[in-house]
Parts: C-alpha cells; structure tokens; sequence
C-alpha cells in the first residue's frame, strides 16, 4: 500500500539572532524527489558531537529558557558578545539539523535506480535530518539490509565512517599503529573492533578508570588514563609497543595533542642509535578531528622538527579518496552493521522532547554512554 505523504511536516530549526539563539520545531512543505532522489521518512536520527556544535552554536546553554507549547517548545538561550563574530556567517538564518539518520523510502524519483529503492530502509547523510521526511540524492543513501532496522542503521556514516577513515588515513600516509582519544566514545568502541578485526595497533586514551575497564573488557591491549598519574609513562610504553606514529584527537583543546607527540618522540628515541639536536627523523602526525575541550591547543615543542598537527573531517577526506574508495567503505558497514559498527544509545526521544530541558542537559553534556536517538516520527 502506497503510504500516506502530507504536503508539509516537521523540522527542527536552529537561529542564531545578535546576542540569542533560538531552538523551535517548524512546519516546511514535505520535498519532493528529483529524478535521481529518495524521499525518506526520517525514523530514527542520532545526536552526534559534530551536530551539537550547529544546534547550540556558541550560545551558553545554562542561561537557556524554555517557552512555547509541549508539541511546539520554543528555546532560548543567551550568546555571550565574545562569542559573536564566530556566529556572523549564520546570522538571521534559520538552519535545519541533523547529520545522517535512516527511514524508509516513501517516494522515488524517475530513475531507475532511484525506484528500486522504494519501500526499503536506508541510511541517509546530508544534514537536516532531524525532520519528518528528507529527499536526499542516491549516493546519499545506504541501503539497510533487509531486516535492518532504522534505529540499527541511524548512525550507520559519521562514527563508522570517521572510523574507517581514520585507518584508511593511517595506511595511505605510511603509519602502522594509531592513537586515539576520547576513546570510550561509540566512535571509539567501533575503532577498537576494526583494528581487533584488522590486527592493527592501537593506543586508545581515555580519561577515566572505568573506561579502561570497558575497553579492556572489549579486548583492547593498550588503554591509557589520561586522570592517571603515570599517564606520561604508560603512553609512552604503549607507544613503544605499537610503534603508533599517527594519533587523532577528539578533544582539540588543552595539552593532549602535544603530550602525544612528546610521546611518540621519547618512544621513536629509546632505539635510536645516533643522536641529533634536530630529534628523530621519523614523521609523527596528530590529527584534532573534534573540540571536546573547548580550551586554545597548548603544546611544548619537545618532539623534534619531524612533526605535524592539523584538522581532520571525514566529509572532505571522503572527496579525496574518491566514490569508489568512499563506497568501498560504506559497504563495510553495511556488512558489518550489527558487528563492528553497532551503536548504542542512552534513550529515544521525539522532536519535541529533543528540545526540553532535561534532554538537553544530558545530551549536551556529550557524556561517554550517553548518545541519544532522535525518533522524528514518534516513538
């Protein structure tokens, strides 16, 4: 049976005003496909990191105040003058949220390809997917396997992607081992089971005892506790083990990325044979690919002059490589959607409750084992 599609449906929106930002769910006319679109009604759509930085903006959500109607709340809340001219680019526009999700394909474009999709579950990516119905091109779409579900494949590109490309990274830039932080997180945890799967090294540094023991749990053989006091030591030998050259970093701000390349040259100097004022010759790379720590980068330039620190993105790292390579990867995950990249979420919620009070102060706390999952359709 053909399914019901009504001429418009709900979005939820993002305004940066000078001084405010304002939150609220809004009526858009429902798209209609091209003729190599989808038309996918959004069922199930995660909260990632990188979402929240375009929710909030750099507005300081402990001034928020919550109006409006429960089926419609409105938030807003104060952006501190400092903080201004990083807004100016988004200024008066309203902007829809939302990374990737997955739902199923209502509507199809001319195509041929785009009609075989109709009435199978997808992942889709592209922003603006939290909202009731999207229309995104083919080569946004993953097709689910067939009694996949929506909430199974919702986070089925940013995390297992940025994973994937992390390693993709390692072995096209000449590295063998890698290190990352933050790595309790989902990402994290789909990390550590491609490079058990893969047999590759892996230096994972987290910052609390309990996440050691669930990544040790996981069959992870170097964990690092940042909170520890041996912290500088332990890294150091699990560098030493690994031979880990490359490192990303989640947290961005504050002076982890520059221990880790400290690290890494203490470890690549314990079986140097010559000495050199200008430090070892070997490339050591750290990656900042989010901003957990909202602090300026800090390092001390103790790691030679073999060395680099820079930004990376998985959508233009998926550009570089090309469609064949990108679609390659898509479908590992597809394949191993229940296995590797399997995520798990805190709680569900609907548009509505996306925006109370208490759903933000957990979400936004950006807490390991609290990632939550938008059900824009109802629960």
């Amino acid at each position: 049976m053909t399914p019901t599609i009504p001429n418009t449906s709900v979005q939820l929106r993002s305004l940066v005003r000078r001084g405010e930002l304002e939150l609220s769910l809004v009526d858009v006319p429902t798209p209609v496909p091209g003729p190599d679109e989808v038309l996918v009604r959004i069922d199930a759509a995660p909260i990632n990191p990188s979402d929240l930085g375009l929710l909030f903006g750099a507005a300081d959500m402990a001034t928020a105040t919550h109006g409006g109607s429960a089926e419609r709340p409105v938030v807003t809340a104060r952006i501190p003058d400092a903080a201004m001219p990083a807004m100016a680019g988004r200024l008066d526009e309203s902007m829809p949220v939302g990374n990737e999700g997955a739902g199923t394909v209502v509507a199809a474009g001319a195509s041929p390809a785009a009609q075989g999709l109709l009435g199978k579950t997808v992942a889709v990516l592209g922003g603006a997917m939290y909202a009731q119905y999207r229309a995104v091109p083919l080569d946004q779409c993953l097709r689910l396997p067939d009694d996949a579900t929506s909430a199974e494949g919702a986070s089925s590109f940013v995390n297992p992607l940025t994973a994937l490309g992390m390693v993709e990274t390692m072995k096209r830039e000449g590295h063998t081992a890698l290190v990352h932080t933050a790595a309790a997180s989902n990402l994290g945890q789909m990390l550590q089971r491609i490079c058990l799967k893969d047999g590759i090294g892996l230096v994972n540094i987290v910052r609390k005892p309990e996440q050691v023991a669930l990544l040790k749990g996981m069959g992870a053989v170097h964990v690092c506790d940042a909170s520890a006091s041996t912290f500088i030591d332990d890294l150091t030998e699990a560098l030493i083990a690994t031979g880990a050259t490359l490192a990303f970093d989640a947290t961005g701000g504050g002076p982890l990325a520059g221990q880790i390349l400290g690290c890494m040259e203490t470890a690549i100097n314990r079986s140097a044979k010559v000495y050199s004022r200008y430090g070892s010759t070997t490339h050591k790379q750290v990656y900042l690919y989010g901003g957990l720590d909202t602090r300026p980068t800090e390092f001390r330039r103790n790691f030679g002059m073999t060395w680099g620190m820079g930004g990376w993105l998985l959508f233009p790292f998926l550009q570089k490589i090309g469609p064949a390579a990108a679609q390659a990867l898509k479908d590992r995950v597809a394949a191993e959607l229940r296995t590797t990249f399997a995520s798990r979420y805190a709680g569900e919620l609907t548009l509505a409750e996306t925006l109370s009070a208490d759903a933000i102060g957990r979400y936004n706390q950006r807490a390991t084992g609290e990632k939550f999952l938008i059900r824009p359709n109802g629960r």
